[in-house]
């Protein structure tokens, strides 16, 4: 994670990971195929975690729905590091696609099945709001977290299920 807030992942060498880390080669290698590997765990722990979260709440239910954004957004302002880090341009895209597929299973569907709306109208719906959601969070996190993850849950919630004619 030193090394991606430094540089991309394509520009980062198992040498310098195993340097930094303290390790030899094989070590690595016994765990790891490269960086993409290692990213792709980091990544993946980070989402079990993240998924271990909002398993917790209804999302059939605007109020658990909103909930769940402030949950969501304190579970960011926590990891708030790692999320920058896995969120910048020195990641690969693979952490943001798996984001916006696991958004979209938890949040989104029922709005398919309460709205009888078909895949393919679903399917723009659903990436219109999980991408400008996501970017939401970056320019947050950008911003040093200058609002409260209530706030920022509120200003989501607000513009997901009114638009822009219900903000103040």
């Amino acid at each position: 994670m030193k090394l991606l807030k430094e540089k991309p992942i394509s520009s980062i060498t198992i040498k310098e990971i195993c340097e930094l880390a303290d390790i030899n080669r094989s070590t690595f290698y016994a765990h790891f195929g490269d960086q993409y590997d290692l990213l792709h765990f980091i990544e993946e722990e980070f989402i079990e975690d993240m998924v271990a979260t909002l398993t917790e709440y209804n999302f059939s239910k605007e109020d658990e729905a909103y909930q769940m954004t402030e949950k969501l957004f304190e579970y960011i302002a926590d990891k708030s590091e790692i999320c920058q880090t896995l969120l910048s341009e020195n990641s690969d895209i693979h952490f943001q696609k798996k984001g916006m597929m696991i958004t979209k299973e938890f949040i989104f569907k029922n709005l398919m099945i309460e709205n009888q709306l078909d895949q393919e109208t679903f399917e723009y719906i659903s990436i219109y709001f999980v991408s400008g959601s996501i970017y939401v969070i970056k320019k947050w996190l950008e911003n040093g977290m200058n609002k409260t993850p209530k706030d920022m849950a509120e200003i989501l919630n607000n513009i997901i299920n009114s638009g822009l004619s219900d903000l103040r």
